[in-house]
């Protein structure tokens, strides 16, 4: 059988906040969504007419209309719709690592840092608006010249 990640959802009670996150720190694009009974948008990386693209599912909470998603994915406590729960953590590849630490910086975002011995990478850990946990996996050639960088004389 083959298997590859399609795209991991997010039950948000705040759904904007949810939407900047995607987009303003990870970079990714609002698109195309079929009409579910409940508000929602489906983050994309890349071409806006592939679904396949769409690697995040927000899902949003409609107080005034809960039947809705309820009918449709189940219901939850919106009480317990905060941090990752049983799932520890969701990690991308990315490239770019200095323009990130610049990016989440000027954001006023704090993110965790970590080198994976063995690996060959460079690991930022940062939480979305609902405390969800995003790795960023960065080639650890990147952290290396970003030290060297800051080493060198001016």
């Amino acid at each position: 059988m083959g298997l590859a990640l399609n795209h991991f959802s997010v039950r948000t009670v705040d759904l904007a906040a949810s939407r900047r996150f995607y987009e303003e720190v990870l970079g990714l694009v609002a698109g195309p969504r079929p009409d579910f009974p409940f508000p929602g948008h489906w983050m994309y990386q890349g071409d806006l007419g592939n679904p396949a693209h769409a690697v995040v599912h927000l899902i949003g909470l409609d107080a005034q209309a809960p039947a809705g998603l309820a009918g449709y994915l189940g219901a939850r406590d919106a009480g317990t719709l905060r941090g990752s729960g049983a799932v520890d953590h969701i990690a991308f590849f990315a490239d770019g690592l200095a323009a990130m630490r610049r990016h989440l910086a000027g954001l006023g975002i704090a993110c965790r840092e970590r080198s994976v011995p063995g690996l060959g990478l460079h690991q930022l850990f940062l939480d979305d608006p609902d405390g969800i946990v995003i790795e960023l996996n960065y080639p650890a050639a990147e952290a290396a010249a970003a030290g060297a960088a800051a080493l060198a004389p001016t």
